[in-house]
């Protein structure tokens, strides 16, 4: 990574995927063509060598490799990019050169992990994250499972789906939007807790918050409740908390946000009440779209009662989420595949774990009634037809599936990405992704 050439000795320094440290290096130990030709010569920054010899500290008490054996091991043809830090008389240290546009680091991914060990951290502790997740599930004894990434029809979630062929059979097949209807197929099956980290993909655009491929976890856990479910979410989030940073509290930005439980539980109307002054329960399309005007929220063509609601919600609510809050009990028209509220009409017992103002969380009482089940998906397709281009699908599979039955089960997602930005103190969902989606070159 750096040479600083002398005569018959000469010192460099090496990095390899935990560190950084110095070599010395001398013609009478290596020999002198490996010496004058080959290190002082052909050798770049950026190359890759091996080096074999005895530690010992400078007179400076710096830890340094004295080289007994030196080989070039792989040649660069690409200058790396070298950033230089220069001190002035004051000690302010100046950084020239330094690898840092953003899409540039993006793109080379390669690069920005060479040049820019610190990026290295962010991922580190996203893979420690999903470690500690799994071994909570596991720990309370739930099996880990794949379901299928090509899917006859898309489900489990409402957005617009990529589209595939397959040949031999000469049918459409969707990349998955969610793996929500397979894992309940297990509870079906006899499984009493089952849970996936899945790569899902949803054919919308780019921003901070969303690439079009992202990772969640969910969880189908029976004879349990969305009750249960926060519960269980708020602990397992305070255990991966403590797992990484050894407190509760994680630095995001400017904010300190705690995620030692309990977290607050808030209805989802309320906090709309509190925050615009409209009480939307029970109220009519109509009553909804006249609010929403008030309010100066957009509302086009084809949007439900449901969709005007959440577009409501995400532009006077969610944004000013920042500590970990439940936002409980939505409206029918927003959750197709929840059970009905036990005691509200026209709600259903589903929340979101809402953090740093985005969602991280989706989780019901899962709907487990056939009929409401296919009358839910009947009110999709109309949707669709009115132009919602989100709307879900009819699964007669997983239809006949539930009559079957299923017992009563708790599940959840959880959007892995987005709880890595918090965890990491990361701006952007690509800080957290290795090979984010970009635009061409």
């Amino acid at each position: 990574m750096t040479r600083r050439i002398m005569g018959k000795a000469s010192f460099f320094t090496v990095q390899d995927s935990t560190d950084s440290i110095q070599i010395y290096i001398r013609r009478d130990d290596i020999g002198v063509e490996e010496y004058n030709t080959i290190f002082k010569k052909l050798v770049d920054i950026g190359d890759f060598v091996g080096i074999t010899g005895f530690v010992f500290k400078t007179r400076t008490g710096e830890t340094t490799i004295h080289a007994e054996t030196f080989e070039l091991l792989s040649k660069t043809v690409r200058p790396l990019p070298t950033p230089k830090e220069v001190e002035n008389e004051e000690g302010e240290i100046t950084t020239y050169d330094a690898f840092s546009d953003k899409e540039l680091r993006y793109r080379q991914r390669y690069v920005d992990l060479v040049v820019n060990p610190n990026v290295k951290d962010a991922f580190v502790k996203r893979t420690k994250m999903v470690q500690a997740m799994r071994e909570f599930m596991n720990g309370k004894g739930y099996l880990e499972v794949d379901t299928p990434i090509l899917q006859p029809i898309y489900g489990g979630a409402t957005a617009r789906p990529f589209v595939t062929h397959h040949n031999a059979l000469d049918m459409q097949l969707y990349l998955r939007i969610a793996n929500e209807l397979y894992l309940k197929r297990l509870i079906v099956g006899g499984f009493d807790g089952v849970y996936e980290f899945s790569k899902d993909f949803r054919n919308e655009g780019l921003s901070r918050f969303h690439n079009p491929e992202f990772t969640q976890v969910e969880l189908y856990v029976a004879y349990k409740d969305y009750n249960w479910m926060m519960d269980f979410m708020e602990k397992m989030v305070e255990h991966v908390a403590i797992t990484l940073h050894g407190s509760t509290k994680v630095k995001v930005g400017d904010q300190t946000i705690d995620f030692k439980s309990p977290w607050p539980r808030v209805p989802m109307f309320e906090a709309i009440q509190k925050e615009t002054g409209f009480d939307l329960y029970e109220k009519s399309d109509e009553e909804i779209k006249t609010i929403a005007k008030k309010l100066k929220i957009h509302v086009e063509d084809g949007m439900g009662k449901g969709k005007i609601i959440d577009e409501i919600f995400g532009e006077y609510i969610e944004g000013k989420l920042i500590q970990p809050t439940f936002i409980t009990d939505y409206p029918v028209e927003m959750s197709p595949l929840a059970k009905m509220h036990r005691e509200k009409k026209g709600l259903v017992e589903r929340f979101e774990a809402i953090c740093n103002g985005k969602e991280i969380a989706n989780a019901f009482s899962e709907l487990n009634d056939p009929e409401d089940q296919r009358r839910r998906f009947e009110d999709q397709v109309r949707l669709g037809k009115e132009g919602d281009d989100e709307a879900m699908a009819v699964d007669e599979d997983f239809l006949r599936a539930i009559e079957y039955g299923m017992p009563p089960t708790a599940g959840i997602g959880i959007g892995i990405d987005r709880l890595a930005m918090i965890m990491t103190n990361s701006d952007s969902i690509r800080d957290v992704l290795f090979f984010p989606l970009m635009r061409p070159e």
